[in-house]
């Protein structure tokens, strides 16, 4: 169950504003500017979601790491993490503003984008924009660590970044074919900011009452 909403949380990140008009940008830059050759633009597209898979990976394996403070805290923990996924919530409902989460756009040079220099790009966007998918990242970050296992961690951010990664690689190769349905998500921001918004909201509840844990321990 954990990994489904870290899943999701991936799904979520790559519609959300601040990512999803930038899509044509960095299809461009996987095709080097150029005529696109769909090999090759798949090629960088992959080496891409492993750039940021590693770095989102080695963060869950850091959030899970701190297993006996989560074991020996676990009421505080949970009501904490579970207060700040609320905050971003509320950040997307509009609510809150928070300039921490608002992304940057960088030039990139990527005229000569290979696989290799494809990951680094990767790396270099876990980072860059950061506080850009911040709010998903951070609550997936967050349920990560109470869980209190570096596997774990590491798994569930695995799960994000797939979620984040699959629709990248999808429209890698079908961008031309989706540009009505990336529009139409466009026209609906106000909405999905409202679904998304709810959804950390009703996550970050059940972490703090402890209501996710039981539900996770039922299903495991």
């Amino acid at each position: 169950m954990q990994y489904l909403i870290s899943f999701l949380e991936g799904i979520i990140t790559f519609i959300s504003p601040c990512l999803l008009p930038m899509l044509p940008i960095y299809i461009s830059y996987f095709a080097g500017g150029g005529e696109r050759d769909v090999r090759k633009t798949l090629r960088c597209a992959f080496g891409f979601i492993l750039g940021f898979t590693i770095v989102f990976m080695a963060m869950g394996a850091l959030a899970g790491s701190f297993g006996s403070f989560v074991i020996r805290y676990q009421t505080a923990v949970n009501v904490i993490c579970g207060a700040i996924v609320v905050l971003f919530g509320l950040y997307y409902l509009g609510v809150l503003k928070i300039n921490l989460f608002r992304g940057r756009k960088r030039a990139v040079d990527t005229s000569n984008l290979n696989f290799l220099s494809s990951m680094v790009f990767g790396v270099v966007f876990s980072i860059g924009w950061t506080p850009c998918v911040g709010a998903f990242l951070g609550s997936a970050l967050l349920m990560a660590s109470t869980q209190g296992q570096v596997l774990t961690g590491m798994l569930m951010l695995l799960a994000y970044s797939l979620g984040l990664g699959i629709p990248f690689l999808i429209s890698a190769v079908l961008i031309d074919q989706l540009k009505g349905a990336f529009d139409w998500v466009k026209k609906h921001y106000a909405v999905i900011n409202v679904v998304c918004g709810g959804f950390l909201i009703l996550v970050g509840v059940m972490m703090a009452t402890g209501t996710l844990g039981r539900l996770l321990a039922l299903l495991g």
